[in-house]
């Protein structure tokens, strides 16, 4: 397994890894138009659609490996880079549900996930925390949820490819979801061993 370097090694902004995570960005408007057009009676573009999600998640691997292998581990890139995952899953979540490709349980299960970490940023924030850095276990959920997504779209068809492509999207969904959990009740526990802490420094 990688060691992840988390210690800020620069103060630049323009590096190739954040560049790679703005342009993940601008991803995320130009997939959801993609995504749901075919709601407002428009031509169907799931396949551009589709390159969109697998050219977010090579980024989203290369960034973080560029940025350990070349010493550009930024502030803005440990901002940057966690920021575009959520988006990518929240705007996918919001057009594969709209589009009744995923059901809407299961997008109940993920956002739940998201609230119930928005709700720990608060009390950080109160004992002076930033958000923590993104886990080992968080990433490779995000990753399943990544290469699912491709896969769930890509698996509305009739033919062998599209029925084995659903059949794998599920089974990367179901590990993504279960890990996505787990991270979330790690980071919360993070989060109270920080602030017992402080708490006892302070008597």
């Amino acid at each position: 397994m990688e060691v992840q370097e988390t210690r800020v090694q620069t103060d630049r902004v323009l590096t190739i890894p954040n560049l790679l995570s703005m342009a993940r960005l601008v991803g995320v408007p130009v997939f959801l138009w993609l995504i749901l057009w075919p709601k407002f009676d428009g031509p169907n573009n799931d396949g551009w659609a589709l390159l969109i999600l697998l050219l977010s998640g090579i980024s989203d691997y290369l960034d973080g490996k560029l940025a350990r292998r070349w010493g550009q581990i930024s502030r803005v890139g440990q901002i940057l880079d966690p920021l575009a995952d959520r988006l990518y899953v929240l705007s996918t979540l919001l057009g594969l549900t709209w589009r009744e490709i995923l059901p809407w349980w299961l997008t109940a299960i993920l956002l739940a996930r998201e609230l119930f970490i928005a709700s720990l940023l608060p009390i950080l924030n109160r004992h002076g925390y930033g958000p923590l850095q993104v886990s080992f276990l968080g990433k490779a959920a995000t990753f399943n949820l990544m290469y699912a997504f491709p896969l769930l779209l890509l698996g509305q068809g009739d033919g062998w490819i599209h029925r084995t492509a659903e059949a794998v999207s599920w089974a990367f969904i179901w590990w993504g979801t279960v890990l996505y959990w787990w991270a979330g009740i790690l980071y919360a526990v993070q989060a109270r061993r920080i602030v017992k802490a402080e708490a006892a420094a302070v008597r």
